[in-house]
């Protein structure tokens, strides 16, 4: 027999002795903490169950109890009868406000409010209205980018044009598309005409212009585009 073979040999009958070392260990530690691994077993089994339980027979009817309350939030709000929406008409329904207390935590519950936010800007309770806003939260990418929108509503009419403007970049950003994000960067681009800060007027509506130039918004864009440049050249 070679000596290359002999060592291979070797080497191998090494390996399965390890081997070997390592499965008595494991057994001996199996027979050691056995009753510790059985509870620790049993104690996952127990909190899974437990968290079943809880989605089956608390969030899932929470949830679905939710739902049937916003279903008439939704028209008044839709409506534009925020007072109703939030307050609720003595008539069965008994208004956003009471959602969020009673089912804040399920996914209808998060999204009253997101709704409760719109109604109180809506009539003017700014502060309020943030309130609710900045606690929502949401998965959907679209419905929490209009949040933010909806954020820098609130801000600048609590005269804090300088959050308002991160708030309406960040969802114009976010929602990226023709619909939305021209309304939300002409805000902001507004906020910098009132400041004088035409450098940032002419990038907004540029963008405004040429990423969404199928939206009505960009027809417009040149008019500021243009002003702001006059303007800047009169500093």
């Amino acid at each position: 027999m070679s000596s290359k073979k002999k060592q291979a040999e070797l080497r191998e009958e090494k390996d399965w002795e390890s081997i070997g070392t390592a499965v008595v260990k494991s057994e001996r530690f199996i027979e050691k903490y056995q009753k510790q691994l059985l509870i620790g077993i049993g104690a996952v089994v127990v909190i899974v169950c437990a968290f079943l339980a809880y989605n089956h027979f608390v969030v899932v009817p929470k949830t679905t109890e939710a739902q049937v309350a916003m279903f008439k939030g939704e028209q008044y709000f839709r409506a534009g009868q925020d007072s109703l929406a939030l307050n609720g008409d003595n008539n069965g329904y008994l208004g956003f406000e009471y959602i969020i207390n009673e089912y804040g935590s399920t996914t209808p519950g998060k999204l009253a409010k997101l709704y409760a936010g719109i109604c109180y800007a809506n009539i003017g309770n700014y502060e309020k209205g943030l309130e609710y806003l900045k606690d929502y939260s949401g998965s959907d990418k679209i419905i929490s980018q209009l949040a933010n929108g909806a954020i820098g509503d609130c801000l600048d009419n609590m005269g804090k044009p300088d959050e308002a403007v991160s708030y309406y970049i960040k969802a114009a950003k976010g929602v990226d598309n023709a619909s939305q994000s021209p309304l939300l960067y002409k805000k902001a681009g507004l906020i910098y005409r009132a400041q004088g800060n035409y450098d940032k007027v002419i990038e907004t509506f540029s963008i405004i212009k040429n990423q969404y130039m199928n939206s009505p918004l960009a027809m417009e864009a040149d008019k500021f585009i243009d002003e702001a440049t006059v303007l800047k050249g009169q500093k």
